[in-house]
């Protein structure tokens, strides 16, 4: 295993304390327990937005701490969900009075962990409503969730209900919002090689040198199906299909196209198969009116990435061009 790392077990404590001393004008770090907040938080009168999970998914969900997207992020140990006693300071620390959202990935760890530090929140007098994103059409249980898993669409989530509480939505609102999204975003991913968890110190998963993975999930488990490795077209196509099948697309839709690179694949890559999505889409009648590639939801260095579609309407089009200003995300300010 050869890795930029002094000690497998500091790595998250280090690696945090290296984003808080790269933005320190978007973020304030807090150790013992480790959080990460907005340099203003909490904004007055706004809804909080707080999410987090296990670390590795770099820039999830640290990166897209600050203007029109979250107010906190929890990091937990790598593919480890962070604990109710990081996640209660974090909450209270978004709160301003309006109350505090969370946007929680579907593991069982996140969606237990987030559960009992809402309760703990709710017993200190604030307000909290979640928001599950699953939008992984790969598999419906797996070793990490029951139901579907939360993946790409967790970005948008964070964006768009971001923008809502940024405009000034109340509580029940910005949530809506955010489940909204979800109702709307299907994923799904593929692996050409495996990660490595540095505490592991060996590869997560076997593939041989000419097999690829359809259907992985962020921490490495496993998906609909191995096969031997292909051109960017099929492979791309064998992601489309099930994400748009899944969501009903038609004709006349207008839809965010996102590729996102699962951490070692290169950015010339994601564009290749960015290109393809595009051509099926068009083919099928539907417009892309936004769109995003790049890594943004990861799994350490692993090869591959993952479509995400969202069907668009003009409010979430006009909540997505609204400001962003986060180490991962920015525009509009």
């Amino acid at each position: 295993m050869k890795k930029l790392i002094n000690d497998p077990r500091a790595v998250v404590e280090e690696s945090v304390q290296g984003f808080g001393l790269a933005y320190p004008n978007l973020v304030t770090v807090s150790t013992d327990p480790t959080y990460i907040t907005r340099k203003d938080a909490p904004v007055g009168g706004k809804v909080g937005l707080v999410s987090g999970g296990g670390s590795g998914h770099e820039p999830l969900h640290a990166g897209f701490v600050g203007l029109g997207m979250l107010d906190a992020a929890v990091p937990g140990a790598v593919f480890t969900s962070p604990t109710p006693d990081q996640i209660l300071p974090a909450t209270l620390a978004a709160n301003s009075g309006a109350g505090v959202v969370h946007i929680v990935k579907n593991y069982t760890g996140d969606v237990l962990n987030f559960e009992t530090a809402a309760e703990l929140a709710e017993a200190e007098g604030v307000s909290v409503r979640t928001v599950l994103v699953n939008d992984d059409v790969a598999v419906e249980d797996s070793l990490y969730t029951a139901g579907r898993r939360g993946v790409g669409g967790t970005v948008l989530v964070e964006k768009l209900a971001g923008a809502a509480a940024e405009r000034g939505d109340d509580l029940d609102a910005v949530a809506a919002v955010g489940e909204r999204v979800n109702a709307n975003v299907r994923t799904m991913g593929v692996a050409l090689s495996a990660c490595t968890v540095p505490h592991a110190g060996t590869p997560s998963f076997d593939l041989a040198e000419d097999e690829i993975e359809i259907g992985i999930g962020i921490h490495g488990e496993p998906g609909r199906h191995r096969i031997p490795m292909e051109n960017a077209d099929g492979i791309t196509d064998r992601l489309l299909e099930p994400v748009l099948s899944d969501l009903g697309i038609t004709s006349g839709d207008r839809v965010l196209l996102f590729v996102n690179g699962m951490g070692g694949t290169p950015l010339s890559e994601l564009y290749i198969v960015y290109r393809r999505a595009a051509q099926v889409l068009a083919d099928r009648g539907a417009t892309v009116d936004r769109s995003l590639v790049g890594n943004y939801i990861t799994a350490l260095e692993m090869q591959g990435c993952s479509i995400s579609v969202l069907r668009l309407d003009g409010e979430l089009t006009e909540l997505w061009d609204a400001p962003v200003h986060t180490a991962a995300l920015r525009w509009g300010v």
